[in-house]
């Protein structure tokens, strides 16, 4: 017979049972008295923080006494609630825990087949498992989860703001609830006699806590200016009184029971009657802020304007701001400035305040962009103000300035502009400036160098136009004629061109222009990053695409001037710049220009070509073709309006034109079939997703063209403008990824031949510099072996007269060197 123990003998089923036991407990107690707990929490972090003293003393005395009642309630209903667990409850759920649930087991007895003994050996072979399941019982933790209670979190919030009065408050207040509860009532007071509550509560940005006055001791106090002095009198009125010299208020009852005033100036304040008190006022006075500039305003790049400026405060500046002010009398009055202007208010801008730390001392600089502004580039007053929390300002005096703005640098740009800023002037100034329009729209392909270009001065011309026909410009029109004009001439300033070499000569010539002008070094310095940037294109572009034969001299000699040779160009023309040797610089930046006009780029010997370069070839021809076709289209749609005749609609030529519409309508339509045949020839970098990208692009030059086709022959010249410049813009971008699927050919095929490239000159690149082993570009040689640029440049002057002066050499050799000189 297999004996076992009994589970009252098993240590680790009472020690299981004994924590289940207390478990329950924890559990019950925090289930009933949770809410007693979270009022008690509220309580103290309110007291701990100090709401007693936002309170008038009888507001929170109550508030007091409510939360007492209310914690002794939810005491009480808890006590309700409680339902105090028993040990058989401990067991049971302890026996829930366990598979098979071993203790009710070990309590039953076998109801049937005792007189078996094979049922009798597997009644005691289950007791034995559940015996060995006992031992090993562990306790079950009490439920703590109160989340279906307090659906809310009340705890956690009353929990936090508890932890924050203890770190950040004083816990010590929280005793103050009973003195509260002991203030007298009025009528307690009254019973008692006369009695007095005073005390001061300084502006919130100071930082300084309230002070009650019946516990200061002290005869003299230094308070803040501002600072709110509050006076309570309790009993019969008539036996206290107030008196003092702090405030500039009128003069008061001073027997009345409530009185409320604010320190402007140092004095005296008294309470008379019993248990009076006097004190020595200092008050502290708030400084009105002071702001100053610090140095002179610069423009930055891209017109912004830069003012570094100083604000103080002794309790902190809280705001500010820049106003502007035209300097009429400053203004130089000729031309579009002459009438008298338009009444306009000071232009206020906000001023930049640090989001957080102190404010007693700011230093900071004021960026805005005046670009857009009528003012911008003209003589105005400008001054800054700052503002404290009381109210006070402080300002700089005015200072007189030209308001920083964009300049423009390109001749028919600045124009623009101009005209601009007389319309914003004045409207009275539109009639001359409809005037000059015309002017300038007589030749318009000698002043602007693109179809858009053309195309959005007509359009603006047009809208000044017929608002004057139409009886005036409102303000409404000159507004958006004014936007429409900056966006014309910030398109002329900077152009939408995809070609290298234009871009670099636009660069040049503002660069050239502003050296001349006398523009702020900022602006020289954006306009060299341009320059360079454009000089680094260029020359990559002079790199990857092969150079057309026959602009070398006759006798085959070449100069050769490397891109770091450039560069260090570059670099000594800003030096220059920058000492303010502006007629050096311009020298040197002429000479620069006439080296890139006549650059003869080295190029290696097997001059095969690429794949694909007949296809480019024909794709630029189709993009010529398109401009000079889009130029024809901009001339029939000016001579129409010239000539106040509407367009046609049948596509036949009208009387008076070079040339018809239906005319261009089928020029149109025979550069749409020649891209289309030129889509199926081999094109640079099939299979690739740059050449994928080419032919998505040519498509849609394509389709383009096709529409502007249809446009000319329904007579809407206007339309078919729009549809082509589309069509050159995809043709520029399939054009931009053939250049780079055909550079990644060219830089794999220089790959493949590193190795088998030896010293007879085979080994350079298209810009005459030695290939490294592994077959890339550059070298790290000095390339100028120590000679100044600046240097290199005179002497290539030297040879070019040199040569020049020996009459024996070829007419035709002669002729190219004296070319060279007139462009130095």
């Amino acid at each position: 017979m297999i004996r076992r123990k009994t589970p009252d003998a098993n240590p680790a089923l009472i020690r299981a049972l004994r924590v289940t036991y207390w478990g329950l407990w924890v559990e019950r107690l925090l289930r009933a008295f949770w809410p007693t707990s979270t009022l008690a929490l509220f309580g103290m972090a309110a007291f701990g923080f100090g709401l007693q003293d936002a309170l008038p003393p009888l507001w929170a005395m109550w508030s007091a006494f409510a939360l007492i009642l209310a914690i002794v309630v939810s005491f009480g209903l808890g006590i309700w609630r409680l339902k105090l667990p028993t040990r058989g409850e401990a067991a049971t759920r302890l026996d829930r825990s366990m598979p098979g649930r071993p203790l009710s087991t070990m309590a039953d007895a076998q109801a049937i087949g005792s007189e078996d003994e094979a049922s009798r050996r597997v009644w005691t072979a289950h007791l034995a498992r559940m015996q060995e399941r006992l031992e090993a019982a562990r306790a079950v933790p009490g439920d703590l989860q109160l989340s279906r209670f307090d659906r809310y979190g009340l705890r956690y919030i009353a929990l936090t703001g508890f932890v924050a009065a203890v770190l950040f408050g004083a816990p010590s207040r929280v005793t103050e609830i009973t003195e509260i509860a002991q203030l007298p009532t009025r009528a307690e007071a009254v019973a008692l006699g006369p009695s007095w509550e005073a005390w001061v509560q300084p502006p919130p940005y100071t930082g300084r806590p309230t002070l009650y006055l019946n516990e200061v001791d002290r005869p003299t106090l230094q308070l803040p200016q501002g600072s709110r002095v509050t006076v309570r009198f309790y009993g019969q009125q008539g036996i206290m009184s107030v008196q003092e010299s702090l405030s500039l208020r009128e003069e008061p009852e001073p027997t009345e029971m409530a009185q409320d005033f604010e320190i402007e100036r140092s004095g005296r304040l008294s309470i008379r009657g019993p248990a009076g008190r006097d004190w020595e006022v200092v008050a502290l006075i708030d400084q009105p802020p002071s702001v100053t500039l610090q140095g002179v305003a610069e423009r930055e790049r891209g017109g912004l304007m830069r003012q570094d400026f100083r604000a103080t405060d002794d309790y902190g500046v809280v705001d500010g701001e820049v106003r502007v002010a035209l300097d009429l009398d400053a203004v130089e009055r000729r031309y579009g400035l002459a009438l008298d202007p338009e009444l306009r208010e000071a232009v206020t801008v906000p001023l930049p305040m640090p989001a957080s730390g102190s404010r007693s001392e700011i230093e900071d600089a004021f960026i805005e962009d005046f670009s857009q502004h009528p003012w911008a580039n003209l003589p105005v007053k400008i001054a800054f103000a700052v503002e404290d929390a009381r109210g006070q300002e402080g300002a700089t005096d005015d200072v007189r300035m030209v308001l920083p703005g964009r300049r423009f640098f390109d001749p028919m740009a600045a124009a623009v502009i101009e005209l601009r800023r007389d319309l914003l002037w004045t409207r009275e100034n539109a009639p001359r400036v409809g005037q000059l329009m015309r002017a300038i729209s007589h030749q318009p392909e000698d002043a602007f160098r693109s179809t858009e270009a053309r195309s959005r001065f007509a359009d603006a011309q047009d809208r000044l136009l017929a608002s004057l026909d139409s009886g005036g410009l409102d303000e409404i029109m000159r507004d958006d004629l004014a936007e429409l004009m900056w966006d014309l001439a910030v398109l002329l300033e900077e152009g939408e061109l995809a070609d290298a070499r234009e871009r670099l000569r636009r660069a040049q010539e503002r660069l050239d222009e502003a050296v001349r002008s006398g523009a702020d070094p900022s602006e020289i310095a954006e306009l060299m990053d341009e320059l360079r940037e454009a000089m680094r294109d260029y020359m990559r572009q002079l790199a990857e695409q092969p150079r057309e034969r026959g602009d070398a001299p006759p006798d085959g000699e070449q100069m050769e001037i490397t891109q770091d040779q450039i560069q260090e160009l570059l670099d000594r023309i800003q030096e220059l710049m920058e000492e303010g040797r502006m007629d050096e610089a311009a020298e040197l930046l002429a000479q620069l220009n006439a080296l890139l006009e006549n650059l003869q780029v080295a190029e290696g010997q097997g001059g095969e070509g690429m794949p694909g370069d007949e296809a480019m070839e024909g794709l630029g021809e189709t993009m010529r073709e398109q401009r000079e076709l889009s130029d024809d289209t901009f001339d029939d749609l000016q001579e129409q309006f010239r000539d106040g005749q509407p367009q046609a609609g049948d596509g036949e030529p009208q009387a008076g034109e070079g040339e018809g519409q239906g005319d261009l309508a089928e020029r149109q339509r025979g550069l749409a079939d020649q891209l289309r045949d030129q889509q199926l020839a081999p094109l640079p970098g099939e299979g690739t997703p740059e050449g994928e990208a080419a032919l998505q692009a040519l498509e849609r030059a394509q389709r383009a063209m096709e529409e502007a086709a249809d446009a000319l022959e329904d007579g809407d010249a206007g339309e078919a403008l729009s549809r082509q410049a589309e069509a050159m813009e995809a043709m520029r971008d399939g054009l931009r990824a053939m250049n780079e699927a055909q550079a990644q050919d060219l830089r794999e095929q220089e790959g493949d031949q590193a190795a088998q490239e030896t010293g007879d000159g085979q080994g350079r690149d298209p810009l005459g510099r030695s290939r490294n082993q592994g077959g890339e570009v550059g070298t790290e040689d000095s390339l100028l072996q120590g000679e100044d640029v600046y240097r290199r440049a005179q002497d290539l002057l030297e040879e070019l007269r040199r040569r020049s002066a020996e009459l024996d050499r070829p007419e035709a050799e002669l002729d190219y060197l004296r070319r060279l000189l007139e462009r130095f």
